[in-house]
């Protein structure tokens, strides 16, 4: 794990041990690891090495290796991977929001929890940082060098911009490697419809969805009760208000959207996970992936 991240954090991934984030579905790959995918075969643009579990192919045992090292390892390669997992992450700049923890530095510890919890069990994590536009973008890689870059890149992004999801999820739909796992992490402060839509795009073109909507606790729950000063963060404006007279209207405007995205992702097969920046990020992982794990359980008994 990169020593020096400000976003991997040792101590929640300490307490991440033991968890993994699955594909519900069959997603396009290779062997690798634990999982096994529908598909044989190796890409020839080589990784790194791994050790050997049993049911590896022993053709890819580097036997070099075994000769220096008395243990066996086998060559892992860029495609070699069961699930290719693409973090989509909200660097808008209503992402600024936030104390003591801003929505985007909580945003870019979760995604990078994520990343490593991905890449830990084989597989391969991507992210792209977007507000109008795509700011950075990662192909989906495995291995702790990518792992490190990819970490290097949250650290160095800064929420900036609107928010313009029409166009962009629509097309960042059609981009993404097939039969991906897209996971947005986002504080979903766009018109619903435009949201709405994109989400059925990303599912439409046969990607797997899970929304991690993430909200300071003062948007969440609107608890100011002295006349406040709100300054616009993706608009140059400023409202002087007695907040008492907007709560109810404003609590009733955020459950409408709740709802909506909410009912649009039970629709679409897709997880919602609402988040609250005051709950500690490993908790909300250790929670929804528990959930996500007796859920798959579930669906197999039956």
């Amino acid at each position: 794990m990169p020593a020096s991240s400000k976003c991997l954090n040792p101590e929640i991934i300490a307490r991440l041990q033991g968890l993994e984030l699955r594909a519900r579905g069959i997603v396009a790959g290779f062997i690798s690891g634990m999982h096994r995918s529908p598909y044989r075969g190796f890409s020839v643009e080589f990784a790194e090495h791994r050790e050997y579990v049993p049911g590896d192919d022993v053709r890819h045992v580097d036997w070099r290796l075994f000769g220096r090292a008395d243990r066996f390892y086998v060559k892992q390669y860029e495609v070699e991977t069961n699930l290719r997992c693409c973090l989509l992450v909200d660097a808008s700049e209503s992402m600024a929001y936030g104390s003591p923890v801003s929505k985007f530095d909580y945003t870019r510890t979760l995604a990078a929890s994520l990343a490593y919890l991905v890449v830990d069990h084989q597989d391969a994590a991507g992210l792209i940082t977007f507000d109008s536009e795509v700011r950075d973008r990662l192909d989906c890689k495995s291995g702790k060098a990518h792992l490190a870059n990819l970490a290097d890149v949250l650290d160095g992004a800064a929420p900036a911009g609107k928010t313009h999801v029409k166009v962009l999820f629509h097309r960042l739909a059609e981009e993404l490697h097939s039969r991906s796992m897209v996971v947005l992490i986002s504080d979903l402060l766009a018109d619903p419809d435009h949201i709405v839509a994109g989400l059925d795009h990303i599912r439409y073109a046969g990607h797997e969805l899970i929304v991690f909507h993430v909200m300071d606790d003062d948007e969440w729950n609107f608890p100011f009760v002295e006349n406040v000063l709100f300054d616009g963060l993706e608009e140059p404006a400023q409202l002087l208000a007695d907040p008492q007279s907007l709560r109810d209207s404003y609590l009733a405007a955020m459950r409408r959207l709740v709802t909506r995205v909410r009912a649009a992702c039970l629709k679409l097969r897709a997880d919602y996970v609402p988040v609250n920046t005051r709950d500690p990020v490993d908790a909300v992982l250790c929670g929804y992936l528990g959930r996500r794990a007796r859920s798959a359980a579930g669906a197999k008994r039956r």
